[in-house]
């Protein structure tokens, strides 16, 4: 009786049960490979043919225990010369690998303390974001330079409009968040959706003004999705620091998660709407007051919606299928931008 020996797609063979059992044994052939019986064509493993005709094979080791540690090297276990020679620094998933593992404990050892351990830990998470947003949505014209000005310049935004100008407290439509739901969600559209999505979407507006080239709708959907990341975390640490310290431990802890991971990604998924929208209305300025009305109406509105609902009780009901159209509608419209381009050309 005869064997063939099956492996990545090729056959090796044929081999008599004896031959079989030798290969084995010196560890060329090895009890879980795959296997075709040459009268029958029957296929299973090595070692189901050994047990089917009662033949016990026992591999055998190569030497003692410490011959076999010779034999690996120690080169092998403590690769010193690689390390010496620096290649390893050019190795980019091994640095992303170690920044993402061991960045908590980095943060751990800062002589940080009050906000600064806030803003250190919500940086972390907004790299992880950011890495998964240019895996997805990177195109050939997004640049890490201007990432990083996105990234801070919304913060700086923030800060400047919500701590020095104070612009919320000079909306009236902030005064309706705590009225009746049909004046609640007014207020929550026109006030606090309008104005976050507003400040958001400002680097955009500035950076396509600054490029040198017209910028596809995409590019713009990578930096609107950095701006929400960036807003939503600095959003986030303010929460922390204030409201989330409030609350007990069980439901604090889960705020701060919150506040670093879903929430952000929502902020970003509709300054990412707003970004598809400019690079339309740049790329057809036939229809730009149409689109960039859109580009601010439909994320605050999806906003309104989505704080409005959290507001009541068992809310978050309705606000998270809110928040998942939030991204069928981004999804969607980066599908249909041949559609878009073919309607707006006529």
């Amino acid at each position: 009786m005869s064997y063939y020996i099956i492996r990545n797609g090729k056959e090796y063979g044929p081999y008599d049960l004896q031959s079989l059992t030798q290969y084995v044994q010196s560890g060329k052939i090895l009890k879980h490979d795959m296997a075709r019986e040459a009268s029958t064509s029957e296929c299973n493993t090595v070692d189901h043919f050994f047990r089917s005709n009662n033949v016990k094979v026992k591999v055998a080791n190569k030497g003692s225990f410490v011959d076999q540690l010779k034999a690996i090297g120690a080169e092998l276990i403590i690769p010193l010369s690689l390390f010496r020679s620096r290649k390893w620094l050019s190795d980019k998933r091994l640095l992303l690998l170690a920044l993402i593992g061991l960045g908590p404990s980095l943060i751990m050892i800062l002589p940080i303390s009050g906000f600064m351990v806030f803003y250190a830990v919500a940086l972390y998470f907004s790299t992880i974001w950011g890495l998964f947003f240019y895996y997805f949505f990177k195109t050939d014209q997004v640049s890490i330079k201007t990432t990083l000005l996105v990234f801070f310049s919304t913060q700086g935004f923030v800060f400047l409009i919500w701590d020095i100008l104070g612009l919320p407290n000079l909306n009236p439509f902030y005064s309706l968040i705590d009225t009746t739901f049909l004046l609640k969600l007014v207020g929550y559209t026109l006030g606090v959706g309008f104005t976050e999505e507003f400040v958001k979407l400002l680097p955009l507006l500035i950076i396509y003004r600054l490029a040198k080239q017209p910028l596809q709708p995409k590019t713009l959907v990578f930096y609107g999705l950095i701006s929400g990341i960036a807003f939503g975390v600095f959003e986030g640490v303010q929460y922390q620091m204030s409201v989330n310290i409030n609350y007990d431990y069980t439901s604090s802890f889960f705020m701060n998660i919150a506040r670093l991971t879903s929430l952000p990604f929502i902020h970003a998924v509709w300054t990412g709407i707003a970004g598809y929208f400019i690079g339309f209305a740049k790329l057809y300025p036939l229809y730009r007051h149409a689109l960039y009305f859109l580009c601010i109406a439909v994320p605050s509105i999806l906003h309104g919606l989505y704080d409005t609902f959290c507001g009541y009780p068992m809310g978050m009901f309705i606000a998270l299928p809110i928040m998942f159209i939030g991204v069928f509608l981004l999804m969607t419209y980066l599908k249909q931008g041949q559609n878009y381009q073919s309607k707006l050309i006529q």
